[in-house]
């Protein structure tokens, strides 16, 4: 920057529209840093380390300490709209924690929420740096105060203080002269004050970018989780696509063959070419028996029943089993394809499972929504003892749900009866 730039920059710094929001930051987040600093440090995690090492404050210690988990996470939302607000500073929001199985499970993924503690070490820290950021903004008051020093003088304050409203760190303007120099030295103050409140600010930048914003390890995984969701979209649109290719194309030409092959037949003569008529019918034959194939084939790519959505489809399901299957679904929000095609694929196999292993008098089927998450329950009565084991067909499942960050779990005691949960996100 060349000089008379800087020296622009310079004077003109108190009038800019940068400088006045950063002084207004200054101010508005000093309040939630004391606020945040006194109920974490004080109350929430002093007293929450302080039960947990006893008997009989374990319980609500923890308590304590997921609650000021997540007071730390809502005061770094509340300073990242204010930086987004009065900054025009963006840091990105981290992700949420998992939510666990039960109230014990909830309880652990908060604790082991990374996000939440760089959120108390934040808070932790930015009292001092807020604090400093309030003195900086005190510069803006008392170099006010200056200028108005001859306003002053003329009203007859003449006991009032150099430095109000800070009395007894200054000279008072005794005489117009003394009030002029205050008022200069009021318009040096007003010129150094929006770099101090700037200084401040960018330390208070670079916290945020360090404690509130996901670490490097969380945008690896959100970018692999956004690679991973488009490469199974992308395989579960192929599939559809070449399902839909299969059905309209190379099925039709197998069935009009089939069907040629059929005329041929009949206007065949046994009498004169017998081995002619055999070779139409095997070839008429092959041809039958590849369109079944070709047609297994497509419906093993993509279910044509899954176009009407997976509620409708597990109802057909049902309704082709050879045992009664009650079906009950609840869903809202219809999931992304490749995630109804993988809850179809895991119910098919439980229920074929069910028919084949289980002995089972009825099966249920339950679908349900919520948290992001597409809950799949399959049940039966039957005599029980399914285990999740190497090589078989509920350890495929497993391996399957993991792909998009699912689980399966298997409670099947000896006599029964067995329930298989399967959980699978909303959106692959």
């Amino acid at each position: 920057m060349s000089e008379p730039n800087t020296a622009r920059a310079v004077l003109t710094a108190p009038f800019s529209r940068r400088a006045w929001r950063e002084a207004a930051y200054c101010l508005l987040s000093f309040v939630p840093s004391l606020v945040g600093f006194t109920l974490i440090t004080v109350i929430v995690v002093a007293l929450g380390c302080a039960l947990t090492f006893t008997v009989l404050g374990a319980v609500p210690g923890l308590l304590f300490l997921v609650a000021g988990l997540a007071l730390a996470r809502s005061l770094g939302s509340l300073q990242r709209r204010l930086a987004r607000g009065l900054l025009d500073e963006h840091v990105a929001e981290p992700p949420r924690p998992e939510a666990g199985q039960g109230r014990a499970g909830g309880v652990k993924a908060r604790l082991r929420d990374v996000a939440a503690w760089r959120a108390v070490a934040y808070v932790l820290v930015k009292l001092p740096v807020a604090a400093l950021g309030l003195w900086a903004v005190s510069w803006w008051v008392i170099g006010a105060f200056h200028v108005i020093a001859p306003l002053r003088w003329a009203a007859g304050q003449e006991d009032f203080s150099l430095f109000s409203p800070f009395p007894g760190l200054g000279l008072s303007p005794h005489s117009l002269g003394t009030a002029f120099a205050a008022a200069a030295l009021g318009c040096v103050i007003l010129l150094v004050a929006p770099w101090l409140t700037r200084a401040f600010v960018a330390v208070d930048r670079r916290l945020m970018h360090a404690l509130l914003a996901p670490g490097a390890a969380a945008d690896r995984m959100r970018e692999l989780e956004e690679t991973r969701a488009l490469a199974v979209n992308d395989a579960a649109e192929r599939l559809r696509r070449l399902e839909r290719d299969l059905h309209d194309g190379a099925q039709v030409r197998l069935a009009a063959l089939a069907m040629s092959l059929d005329m041929v037949r009949e206007q065949l003569d046994d009498r004169d070419r017998p081995e002619l008529h055999r070779l139409v019918e095997t070839a008429r034959d092959n041809a039958a028996d590849t369109l079944t194939e070709l047609r297994d084939l497509s419906r093993g790519l993509h279910p044509p029943v899954l176009d009407a959505g997976l509620p409708d489809a597990l109802h057909t399901l049902a309704a082709r089993a050879t045992l009664p299957v009650g079906v009950t679904a609840d869903v809202p929000e219809r999931p992304t394809p490749a995630i109804e095609s993988l809850a179809y694929y895991c119910a098919c196999e439980l229920l074929a499972n069910v028919i084949k292993h289980s002995g089972a008098d009825g099966c249920g089927i339950e679908l349900s929504t919520g948290d992001g998450t597409l809950r799949l329950r399959v049940t039966d009565d039957g005599r029980g003892g399914a285990h999740i084991t190497e090589g078989g067909g509920l350890a495929g499942l497993v391996q399957r749900a993991r792909t998009v960050d699912g689980e399966l779990t298997v409670h099947s005691p000896d006599g029964g009866p067995t329930t298989v949960k399967v959980r699978l996100p909303l959106h692959a």
